[in-house]
């Protein structure tokens, strides 16, 4: 399990956003969104500078947490 803490995920939109970006990351596997708290948790063995490559592209630009 990766978390990300994604600092300008704000609204509806933006959960599935990001969760449509890392659903196409080969072996992403279950993406959980927390939007309150801004963190996204990746369960599968995807790497993570592909993972934050496809959230930067998505303009969510991340850490991991």
């Amino acid at each position: 399990m990766t978390t990300f803490f994604v600092p300008d995920m704000s609204c509806g939109h933006c959960k599935a956003a990001i969760e449509t970006a890392l659903a196409a990351v080969p072996q992403a596997g279950e993406v959980k969104v927390d939007l309150a708290a801004r963190k996204v948790d990746v369960s599968g063995p995807a790497l993570t500078s592909e993972l934050l490559r496809a959230l930067e592209a998505a303009g969510y630009p991340a850490t991991v947490a």
